[in-house]
């Protein structure tokens, strides 16, 4: 089997792993970027971009990666597709192995994201980025003066739900149970007036048409017939995302939210070794703070392995 060294492997190809690459590679680091699919990121399926600073809001999530990807490609970046199922992050050259090959790095980024839960409704796949979405912070502002469906009782669905409640003109909040009277969030939710609570209910499908979503079904534990809402989007919390780490075994500390452990400068427990990205369970998840984070680890990265003393800048004052 090939073996082929670098300077730096990135495993994954998101915006935090090709903005790595891109400083990587302009800091003339031999850059190795493996990505097992670059369509099933948590940009990649985002239908259109709102909020990235500088970037059309006509633009998808598709397209800005694929601007990334080629961006660090164009510096020199090798972009690999390949499935990474083990490491080794002993010693001074860390090991990464794929059915494709073995590569070695003086130092390994960690970039491979998190794993949101398998889709469990009827309709839910089919409607993703279509009106299905897992983030409000992202998507919100798509629905200002329409109504939307806010699935799941846990802490987050409670903060999401309030963000839609900015823009939605109605927020329906769907949970199985009643919201603990001491959950004081929960309650303060409940009291907004655009929303309406639907509690000890489930949803049973996501209806829509070739438009997106145009509304739920939902049954109350009380009732024998379900009932229709009308309504434009859904976004659903039922359970949290868990970073990809699995290739890692526990050679690299972990938090307990299962995020890696890194410090201000991306870098994990193991010397030479970096995460960055949605790896690290960030409570922020958006791809200007992966980006941000890839950044920071390439100058980190480069200052590692040149022994430099300061950072060179990425701008020029005329």
């Amino acid at each position: 089997m090939e073996t082929i060294e670098a300077d730096i492997v990135i495993i994954g190809g998101g915006p935090a792993g090709c903005t790595c690459a891109l400083y990587a590679s302009r800091a003339d680091l031999k850059t190795i970027i493996l990505d097992k699919n670059p369509a099933v990121g948590a940009l990649a399926i985002t239908h259109q971009i709102a909020n990235y600073p500088g970037v059309s809001t006509e633009m998808s999530g598709d397209a800005l990666l694929t601007l990334m990807r080629d961006q660090a490609v164009e510096f020199g970046a090798d972009y690999r597709r390949a499935q990474v199922f083990g490491v080794d992050v002993q010693g001074d050259w860390k090991t990464v192995y794929t059915p494709e090959g073995t590569f070695k790095a003086r130092a390994l980024v960690l970039a491979s994201g998190a794993m949101g839960r398998p889709a469990s409704f009827k309709g839910e796949a089919d409607f993703l980025g279509r009106g299905v979405s897992y983030c409000a912070t992202c998507d919100g502002a798509f629905y200002k003066g329409r109504e939307v469906a806010v699935i799941g009782s846990n802490k987050e669905a409670v903060e999401e739900a309030k963000v839609l409640t900015k823009f939605a003109s109605k927020v329906h909040w769907i949970t199985s149970s009643d919201p603990k009277s001491e959950d004081l969030d929960a309650q303060d939710l409940i009291s907004q007036s655009n929303v309406q609570h639907w509690s000890r209910t489930r949803l049973l499908e996501i209806d829509g048409n070739e438009s997106g979503v145009t509304g739920v079904k939902v049954k109350n534990s009380s009732s024998e017939n379900h009932q229709l809402l009308s309504l434009e989007g859904v976004f659903v919390y039922m359970s949290g995302s868990k970073p990809i780490t699995d290739f890692l075994g526990d050679q690299v500390a972990l938090k307990d939210d299962g995020g890696v452990v890194v410090d201000d400068f991306m870098s994990t427990t193991i010397e030479g070794v970096w995460a960055i990205g949605d790896i690290r369970n960030t409570p922020f998840k958006q791809a200007v703070v992966a980006a941000s984070d890839g950044c920071i680890a390439a100058m980190a990265i480069d200052r590692y392995l040149n022994s430099r003393k300061s950072i060179r800048v990425d701008w020029v004052h005329a």
